[in-house]
């Protein structure tokens, strides 16, 4: 038996009064949407993105360093023309290509490690 049936959302790290360089990078480059945190959630600061059913929540971290090896991986659409398009606004992408399948790595405004998968 297989208890889960998908990851609900991934948590990433950001220093405090983060949240418009996360808003630029999340939505302005990604594409993502903001979605609303719960009322009682708000006061801890950080916020909320999704794109379909993907999901990552930035929080803030006081101590904050970013996560340069555990990362997310997020499937794309439409790789090729993701990498194009960051690559166009200056995002550093590192290709590191698997035997059967495609990925690029890149990193939030924050130093946070991100892979796409094509």
């Amino acid at each position: 038996m297989n208890p889960y049936l998908a990851i609900d959302h991934i948590q990433l790290a950001m220093p405090p009064n983060g949240e418009d360089r996360a808003r630029e990078f999340y939505v302005a480059i990604l594409g993502m949407t903001e979605i609303e945190k719960p009322e009682e959630l708000r006061r801890n600061g950080g916020c909320w993105f999704a794109s379909g059913d993907v999901q990552i929540h930035l929080g803030v971290e006081h101590d904050f360093a970013p996560a340069r090896k555990a990362h997310p991986a997020l499937a794309c659409a439409d790789y090729d023309g993701l990498l194009a398009h960051l690559r166009s606004l200056g995002i550093v992408v590192t290709e590191q290509d698997l035997p059967d399948r495609k990925r690029a790595f890149i990193a939030d405004l924050f130093g946070n490690r991100i892979e796409l998968v094509g």
